[in-house]
Protein backbone atom coordinates (compact mmCIF):
# COMPACT_ATOMS: atom_id res chain seq x y z
CA UNK A 1 0.00 0.00 0.00
CA UNK A 2 1.42 3.55 -1.11
CA UNK A 3 1.32 6.85 0.91
CA UNK A 4 -1.19 7.72 -1.54
CA UNK A 5 -3.56 4.91 -0.25
CA UNK A 6 -3.19 5.09 3.37
CA UNK A 7 -3.82 9.18 3.25
CA UNK A 8 -7.43 9.06 2.73
CA UNK A 9 -7.12 6.71 6.31
CA UNK A 10 -4.87 9.70 7.88
CA UNK A 11 -7.22 12.43 6.47
CA UNK A 12 -10.16 10.83 8.14
CA UNK A 13 -8.36 9.79 11.14
CA UNK A 14 -7.71 13.39 11.77
CA UNK A 15 -11.29 15.05 10.87
CA UNK A 16 -12.63 12.39 14.00
CA UNK A 17 -10.14 13.43 16.54
CA UNK A 18 -10.25 16.78 15.77
CA UNK A 19 -14.47 16.69 16.05
CA UNK A 20 -13.99 14.64 19.41
CA UNK A 21 -11.44 16.94 20.49
CA UNK A 22 -14.22 19.75 20.49
CA UNK A 23 -16.46 17.99 21.78
CA UNK A 24 -14.47 17.04 24.40
CA UNK A 25 -13.38 21.14 24.69
CA UNK A 26 -17.25 21.83 24.73
CA UNK A 27 -18.14 19.60 27.44
CA UNK A 28 -15.53 20.47 29.70
CA UNK A 29 -16.19 23.99 29.57
CA UNK A 30 -19.90 23.16 30.39
CA UNK A 31 -18.45 21.21 33.38
CA UNK A 32 -16.24 24.40 34.81
CA UNK A 33 -19.11 26.79 33.77
CA UNK A 34 -21.41 24.76 36.09
CA UNK A 35 -18.51 24.56 38.96
CA UNK A 36 -18.25 28.56 38.53
CA UNK A 37 -21.53 28.99 38.41
CA UNK A 38 -21.80 27.12 41.72
CA UNK A 39 -19.01 28.69 43.31
CA UNK A 40 -20.61 32.11 42.83
CA UNK A 41 -23.98 31.17 44.29
CA UNK A 42 -22.16 29.96 47.07
CA UNK A 43 -20.05 32.50 47.58
CA UNK A 44 -23.07 35.12 47.45
CA UNK A 45 -25.04 33.34 50.36
CA UNK A 46 -22.16 33.26 52.43
CA UNK A 47 -21.20 36.70 52.06
CA UNK A 48 -24.55 37.53 52.83
CA UNK A 49 -25.37 34.73 55.52
CA UNK A 50 -21.93 35.56 57.28
CA UNK A 51 -22.83 39.67 57.39
CA UNK A 52 -26.45 39.31 58.29
CA UNK A 53 -27.05 39.91 61.86
CA UNK A 54 -30.68 38.57 61.86
CA UNK A 55 -29.41 35.13 60.45
CA UNK A 56 -26.25 35.63 62.81
CA UNK A 57 -28.16 35.92 65.56
CA UNK A 58 -30.31 32.64 65.00
CA UNK A 59 -26.93 30.54 64.68
CA UNK A 60 -24.95 31.50 67.46
CA UNK A 61 -25.74 32.00 71.06
CA UNK A 62 -24.05 33.43 74.31
CA UNK A 63 -23.62 31.94 77.55
CA UNK A 64 -24.10 33.81 80.70
CA UNK A 65 -19.93 34.23 80.78
CA UNK A 66 -20.59 36.20 77.58
CA UNK A 67 -18.47 33.30 75.66
CA UNK A 68 -20.43 32.95 71.78
CA UNK A 69 -20.66 29.28 70.50
CA UNK A 70 -22.95 27.91 67.67
CA UNK A 71 -26.77 27.20 68.35
CA UNK A 72 -28.48 23.92 67.42
CA UNK A 73 -29.41 25.19 64.63
CA UNK A 74 -26.25 26.45 63.76
CA UNK A 75 -24.85 23.17 63.95
CA UNK A 76 -27.73 21.53 61.98
CA UNK A 77 -26.72 24.49 58.92
CA UNK A 78 -23.19 23.60 58.93
CA UNK A 79 -23.37 20.36 58.68
CA UNK A 80 -26.51 20.13 56.07
CA UNK A 81 -24.11 20.24 53.29
CA UNK A 82 -22.29 16.89 54.59
CA UNK A 83 -26.00 14.88 54.93
CA UNK A 84 -26.82 16.41 51.55
CA UNK A 85 -23.48 14.73 50.38
CA UNK A 86 -24.54 11.15 51.98
CA UNK A 87 -27.95 11.44 50.41
CA UNK A 88 -26.02 12.30 46.95
CA UNK A 89 -23.79 9.57 46.94
CA UNK A 90 -26.65 6.86 47.09
CA UNK A 91 -29.51 9.01 45.15
CA UNK A 92 -27.37 10.44 42.42
CA UNK A 93 -27.26 7.86 39.87
CA UNK A 94 -31.08 7.38 39.73
CA UNK A 95 -31.83 10.79 39.73
CA UNK A 96 -33.58 12.27 36.31
CA UNK A 97 -31.02 15.00 34.85
CA UNK A 98 -33.36 18.21 36.06
CA UNK A 99 -33.38 16.56 39.79
CA UNK A 100 -29.63 16.40 39.43
CA UNK A 101 -29.47 19.82 38.45
CA UNK A 102 -32.07 21.23 41.40
CA UNK A 103 -29.75 19.05 43.71
CA UNK A 104 -26.47 20.43 42.41
CA UNK A 105 -27.54 24.37 43.12
CA UNK A 106 -29.19 23.50 46.37
CA UNK A 107 -26.33 21.76 47.87
CA UNK A 108 -24.28 25.02 46.59
CA UNK A 109 -26.49 26.99 48.40
CA UNK A 110 -26.23 25.08 51.32
CA UNK A 111 -22.90 24.77 51.43
CA UNK A 112 -22.97 29.37 51.11
CA UNK A 113 -24.98 29.05 54.41
CA UNK A 114 -22.64 26.39 56.31
CA UNK A 115 -19.66 28.61 55.40
CA UNK A 116 -21.14 31.43 57.50
CA UNK A 117 -18.83 31.50 60.04
CA UNK A 118 -15.94 32.17 57.92
CA UNK A 119 -16.39 35.91 58.04
CA UNK A 120 -16.91 35.58 61.92
CA UNK A 121 -13.27 34.37 62.13
CA UNK A 122 -11.21 35.77 59.43
CA UNK A 123 -11.01 39.36 57.79
CA UNK A 124 -12.64 39.66 54.32
CA UNK A 125 -9.07 40.87 52.95
CA UNK A 126 -7.81 37.44 53.95
CA UNK A 127 -10.96 35.67 52.80
CA UNK A 128 -10.35 37.32 49.03
CA UNK A 129 -6.76 36.19 49.10
CA UNK A 130 -7.05 32.53 49.99
CA UNK A 131 -10.40 32.61 47.40
CA UNK A 132 -7.65 34.08 44.64
CA UNK A 133 -5.09 31.32 45.63
CA UNK A 134 -7.20 28.84 45.61
CA UNK A 135 -7.96 29.33 42.30
CA UNK A 136 -5.03 29.16 41.20
CA UNK A 137 -3.72 26.27 43.03
CA UNK A 138 -6.95 24.88 41.57
CA UNK A 139 -6.71 25.62 38.14
CA UNK A 140 -2.82 24.65 37.75
CA UNK A 141 -4.03 20.63 39.22
CA UNK A 142 -6.72 20.26 37.05
CA UNK A 143 -5.06 21.29 33.95
CA UNK A 144 -2.18 18.84 35.05
CA UNK A 145 -5.29 16.33 35.61
CA UNK A 146 -6.78 17.01 32.02
CA UNK A 147 -3.18 17.15 30.02
CA UNK A 148 -1.20 14.42 32.07
CA UNK A 149 -0.88 10.84 30.29
CA UNK A 150 -0.38 9.36 33.72
CA UNK A 151 -3.24 6.96 34.58
CA UNK A 152 -4.31 8.34 38.17
CA UNK A 153 -6.73 5.59 39.27
CA UNK A 154 -4.36 4.29 41.29
CA UNK A 155 -4.88 7.41 43.39
CA UNK A 156 -8.84 7.32 44.18
CA UNK A 157 -8.00 4.35 47.33
CA UNK A 158 -5.52 6.43 49.10
CA UNK A 159 -7.60 9.41 48.18
CA UNK A 160 -11.20 8.03 49.19
CA UNK A 161 -9.50 6.78 52.39
CA UNK A 162 -8.02 9.74 53.30
CA UNK A 163 -10.86 11.84 52.85
CA UNK A 164 -13.05 9.41 55.66
CA UNK A 165 -10.49 9.59 57.80
CA UNK A 166 -9.95 13.27 57.73
CA UNK A 167 -13.77 12.95 58.29
CA UNK A 168 -13.57 11.30 61.35
CA UNK A 169 -10.72 12.46 63.19
CA UNK A 170 -12.41 16.44 62.19
CA UNK A 171 -15.15 15.44 64.00
CA UNK A 172 -13.54 13.82 66.78
CA UNK A 173 -11.58 17.05 67.31
CA UNK A 174 -14.67 19.23 66.97
CA UNK A 175 -16.59 17.34 69.78
CA UNK A 176 -14.20 15.92 72.01
CA UNK A 177 -10.34 16.59 71.57
CA UNK A 178 -10.62 20.63 70.53
CA UNK A 179 -7.21 20.92 69.19
CA UNK A 180 -5.53 23.42 67.49
CA UNK A 181 -2.70 21.50 66.54
CA UNK A 182 -3.66 18.45 65.15
CA UNK A 183 -6.33 21.10 63.43
CA UNK A 184 -3.76 23.12 61.75
CA UNK A 185 -2.31 19.23 60.55
CA UNK A 186 -5.38 18.46 59.35
CA UNK A 187 -5.54 21.64 57.15
CA UNK A 188 -2.03 20.85 55.55
CA UNK A 189 -3.24 16.98 54.79
CA UNK A 190 -6.11 18.33 53.49
CA UNK A 191 -4.83 20.58 50.73
CA UNK A 192 -2.87 17.29 49.82
CA UNK A 193 -5.84 15.67 49.47
CA UNK A 194 -7.90 18.12 47.42
CA UNK A 195 -5.48 18.69 45.28
CA UNK A 196 -5.13 15.24 44.55
CA UNK A 197 -8.42 14.36 43.87
CA UNK A 198 -8.79 17.75 41.60
CA UNK A 199 -6.25 16.23 39.50
CA UNK A 200 -8.15 12.54 39.50
CA UNK A 201 -11.66 14.11 39.00
CA UNK A 202 -10.33 16.06 36.17
CA UNK A 203 -9.19 13.30 34.41
CA UNK A 204 -12.45 10.88 35.68
CA UNK A 205 -14.19 13.56 34.02
CA UNK A 206 -12.38 13.59 30.75
CA UNK A 207 -12.28 9.76 30.70
CA UNK A 208 -16.44 9.71 30.85
CA UNK A 209 -16.92 12.02 28.03
CA UNK A 210 -15.91 8.94 25.95
CA UNK A 211 -18.05 6.92 27.25
CA UNK A 212 -21.26 9.01 27.11
CA UNK A 213 -21.02 11.48 24.16
CA UNK A 214 -22.78 9.83 22.22
CA UNK A 215 -26.40 10.44 24.06
CA UNK A 216 -27.04 13.69 24.98
CA UNK A 217 -28.61 13.13 28.35
CA UNK A 218 -25.56 11.51 29.32
CA UNK A 219 -23.42 14.21 28.70
CA UNK A 220 -25.72 15.98 30.44
CA UNK A 221 -25.79 14.67 33.40
CA UNK A 222 -22.08 13.51 33.33
CA UNK A 223 -21.67 17.79 33.22
CA UNK A 224 -23.42 17.73 36.58
CA UNK A 225 -22.07 15.17 38.18
CA UNK A 226 -18.56 16.29 37.38
CA UNK A 227 -19.08 20.12 38.46
CA UNK A 228 -19.89 18.61 41.55
CA UNK A 229 -17.20 16.78 42.20
CA UNK A 230 -14.74 19.65 40.87
CA UNK A 231 -17.06 22.10 42.99
CA UNK A 232 -16.22 19.91 46.48
CA UNK A 233 -12.58 19.60 45.31
CA UNK A 234 -12.80 23.57 45.49
CA UNK A 235 -14.15 24.20 48.65
CA UNK A 236 -12.53 21.48 50.44
CA UNK A 237 -9.43 22.60 49.15
CA UNK A 238 -10.23 26.36 50.08
CA UNK A 239 -11.31 25.74 53.76
CA UNK A 240 -7.90 24.16 54.39
CA UNK A 241 -6.19 26.93 52.74
CA UNK A 242 -8.16 29.71 54.98
CA UNK A 243 -7.41 27.62 58.17
CA UNK A 244 -3.74 27.91 57.09
CA UNK A 245 -3.64 31.50 55.76
CA UNK A 246 -6.65 33.21 56.57
CA UNK A 247 -5.60 36.37 59.06
CA UNK A 248 -8.01 35.77 62.10
CA UNK A 249 -9.78 39.09 63.36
Amino acid sequence: MSAWDRQPEVTGLSQTTTTVDQGLRSYMLKVYNYMASGLLLTAIIAYFAGTSDAFLASMLTQGADGAVGISGLGYVVMFAPLAMVFFMMFKLHTMSTQTLQITFWAYAALMGLSLFSIFLIYTQTSILRVLFITSGTFGLLSMYGYATKRDLTSWRTFLVVGAWAMLIVSLLNMFLLKSTGLQLAMSYIGVLLALGFTAYDTQKIKEIYYTVSHSADGLARASIMGALNLYMDFIYLFVNLMRILGERR
